[in-house]
């Protein structure tokens, strides 16, 4: 219903352990997860997370249904609500890759995250959700889940040498706004 303020780093709001959703299918619940997508799709990301709107709550969106103009070359994720997540790495195995934040404009950086999660949880109504995931679609749920922790992808850069302003690094994608 209202495309909201996303929070930048530096506020202490996103730095907080969300709170787990206890109310399923409720008005406001709905009304949240509307404001979230609203927001999401305006700032074209590939992902939301409830703490990046000042909400301290376990939920976050991620995909989308066409190409993500801040990710041209990644594949169609699944649009998707996980409330209550929990991420299991299947192996051992990091993949190095680019991200950005919403809550980090204009910066990107290479991120180890896990290749390949399953990721649990429930969707608006409380039905479980269970996925095995990889690629960009695990990295984006990853990249999410960290929000509920309290964390941003800067605190997970192993190599400072492979960050910095998207305009430099990626100025065919002509975005301050990352």
């Amino acid at each position: 219903m209202a495309v909201r303020e996303i929070l930048k780093m530096g506020d202490p709001r996103l730095l907080r352990v969300a709170q787990p959703v206890t109310a399923f299918d409720t008005d406001a619940l709905h009304l949240l997860i509307t404001d979230l997508l609203d927001t999401m799709r305006a700032a074209d990301g590939a992902g939301l997370a409830a703490p990046q709107i000042g909400v301290d709550l376990q939920l976050v969106i991620f995909g989308t249904d066409r190409a993500n103009p801040r990710y041209p070359q990644a594949p169609v994720v699944p649009r998707t609500v996980l409330i209550n997540p929990v991420i299991t790495p299947l192996g051992a195995a990091e993949v190095d890759d680019w991200e950005g934040c919403l809550s980090v404009p204009g910066l990107r950086a290479k991120v180890p995250r896990f290749e390949q999660i399953r990721y649990t949880g429930f969707d608006p109504y409380g039905d479980p959700i269970e996925r095995t995931v990889e690629g960009f679609h695990a990295r984006v749920v990853q990249h999410e889940c960290d929000h509920l922790i309290g964390k941003l992808y800067p605190m997970r850069v192993r190599d400072f040498s492979q960050f910095g302003f998207t305009s430099v690094l990626f100025p065919e994608l002509d975005s301050a706004d990352d």
